[in-house]
């Protein structure tokens, strides 16, 4: 590869300690590009997405100060899968732009180890088949539904959103990779220093190094 680093793709569902896994990466050296940061910069007020969105959705996909109204776009296009795949048109090549982008500020640094692709919905949207490599982050049923509903308060709301979701256990068949996260921090912390030494290693072998 000409590229001097591993990519690696970091995916998994609502409520599985995906940040908890990103925070550790990050601590131990990696690159980690937050796709939900940048679907939130390719909407901001002057961005061409806002635009387009306020165009196929109305004023009322705004917020008075000018801003997305992320709450009620998502509730609109959970409830209806074309309105979603008419979403994610526009905003996916955003995305990905940037997402580019990035990847060849770092490859012009000659940045060299792992950077890691952070999506939620990445196999979904088949990604992952653009990755080197694949770490899924899930935990049981039970627990993200707690979790999930825990941090969002609407029950009915979380159970749709995990329900638009690939099934985790299907993720993990696709994964290099799997980081249980249904114990406790210091258990996900560990293991995620393990996934972190395997790749790191085969990065270095990778580059010749």
């Amino acid at each position: 590869m000409s590229r001097r680093f591993l990519l690696v793709g970091l995916t998994g569902g609502i409520a599985t300690g995906k940040s908890t896994v990103s925070e550790t990466l990050r601590r131990l050296g990696a690159v980690v590009i937050d796709a939900d940061r940048l679907a939130h910069e390719v909407v901001e007020p002057g961005q061409p997405a806002l635009a387009a969105i306020v165009q196929e959705f109305g004023r009322e996909a705004l917020r008075a100060d000018g801003t997305l109204d992320r709450k009620r776009v998502a509730a609109i296009v959970f409830a209806d899968p074309e309105r979603r795949r008419k979403l994610e048109a526009i905003t996916h090549p955003a995305i990905r732009d940037r997402f580019l982008a990035r990847l060849a500020e770092l490859e012009a640094q000659g940045f060299e180890g792992l950077v890691f692709w952070d999506a939620p919905v990445m196999i979904e949207a088949g990604g992952h088949k653009a990755m080197d490599r694949l770490v899924v982050v899930l935990t049981d049923s039970a627990t993200q539904l707690e979790r999930a509903v825990g941090r969002d308060g609407d029950r009915a709301d979380v159970e749709r959103r995990i329900a638009n979701q690939m099934a985790l256990g299907e993720k993990a068949k696709l994964a290099d990779h799997v980081i249980d996260n249904s114990g406790d921090r210091a258990a996900t912390e560990a293991r995620t220093r393990e996934v972190h030494a395997a790749l790191l290693a085969e990065a270095q072998r990778l580059s010749g190094r």
